[in-house]
């Protein structure tokens, strides 16, 4: 079978500066079967906002020396988590937890207002690690909601960045976690509305959403350039484009990550049996089942050695497939700064 290559897919998209090939061990691609192959997915992994979070905690710990406090997991990953409290981070939710004057990092996910006064009261240090494109959500709502607008927030309401942008508005917001939601607004006709999502829903789950909310409020409004991170809708098409050429699509992420899980239901949904493996040793003859033609693509909170050590064990003896690299689109990396107190 030859990798379908095809370039420049998403308008928007933006480069990953993330791009590897697996080091074979012991063998040469000649030597492996030629019938089973291992596609590598670009987009796959890390995103900016990510990889900005992460370097934050890292240069807090460098300038400032540990302890250094980060409200919520600074992603969702458990091998990042695990790395950063080695060298002396300590994940918190009560901020009565932290020490009055200590270093306060807010995660990736964003935080409401009434956390970031909290943390003024306590006379914290607070470095804001919050994605860009989340924050830009968090504009959308806080202004709106000062328009005088209803907001109808797309979203799991349990995650933490749902979470953090309910509270730029509580009192505006109503979280809508499906289609079927969408039935049950109730809204006078002349109200002002306008909806956002969470930043790393599935993308064909919030079309469904959007249609239902458009065909009931025909006048609602919206971000114009959209709520959904690049990363997210870049990995999801180019996982929705590798299915029909696979038999099983590995997804390596933590459970607790929100776009790991949609990368599952991608696949999961174009009829192509998904798995989400934390690392290599998940990967056995029982997951694969048999599968000749693999694809492997990463959460945006996934480090690339860890997706890496995946593909080096598909490529190592007993397993011994053929890599090849499957391009969905090209991606433009944004050049986001590191948060004020960090340059």
């Amino acid at each position: 079978m030859s990798v379908i290559v095809t370039k420049n897919v998403h308008k928007n998209a933006f480069l990953s500066p993330f791009s590897y090939l697996a080091s074979p061990r012991n063998k040469t691609l000649h030597d492996r079967d030629p019938e089973k192959v291992l596609y590598l997915v670009e987009p796959r992994g890390f995103c900016k906002g990510v990889d900005r979070a992460i370097k934050t905690v890292e240069e807090c710990l460098r300038v400032y020396g540990a302890p250094v406090y980060v409200k919520h997991e600074i992603v969702h990953n458990e091998a990042v988590c695990n790395r950063l409290r080695e060298k002396g981070a300590i994940f918190i939710e009560d901020l009565n937890l932290v020490p009055e004057g200590a270093v306060l990092v807010f995660s990736a996910h964003g935080v409401s207002p009434e956390v970031k006064n909290l943390a003024q009261s306590r006379k914290l240090l607070t470095i804001d690690a919050t994605c860009p494109l989340v924050n830009k959500v968090h504009v959308y709502v806080s202004n709106k909601a000062k328009e005088g607008y209803k907001i109808i927030l797309i979203g799991h309401k349990n995650h933490v960045e749902t979470i953090g942008t309910f509270g730029e508005a509580p009192e505006s917001c109503t979280i809508v976690e499906t289609a079927a939601d969408v039935e049950t607004l109730n809204f006078d006709p002349d109200e002002k509305l306008f909806y956002v999502t969470q930043t790393t829903l599935s993308v064909d789950d919030c079309k469904d959403i959007v249609t239902a909310l458009k065909s009931r409020f025909p006048n609602i409004e919206s971000i114009p350039s959209g709520s959904i991170c690049y990363a997210t809708t870049n990995r999801q098409g180019a996982v929705s484009q590798i299915c029909p050429s696979v038999e099983l699509v590995l997804i390596v992420g933590s459970t607790q990550s929100s776009n790991a899980n949609r990368l599952v239901e991608v696949a999961l949904k174009r009829n192509t049996r998904a798995l989400l493996i934390s690392g290599p040793e998940m990967v056995d003859d029982k997951v694969l089942d048999g599968a000749k033609n693999i694809a492997i693509s990463a959460s945006a909170s996934t480090p690339p050695d860890v997706t890496m050590s995946v593909v080096n064990k598909l490529a190592s003896d007993p397993f011994n497939f053929k890599i090849e690299n499957f391009t969905a689109m090209q991606e433009r990396v944004p050049n986001w700064r590191l948060p004020r107190y960090v340059y």
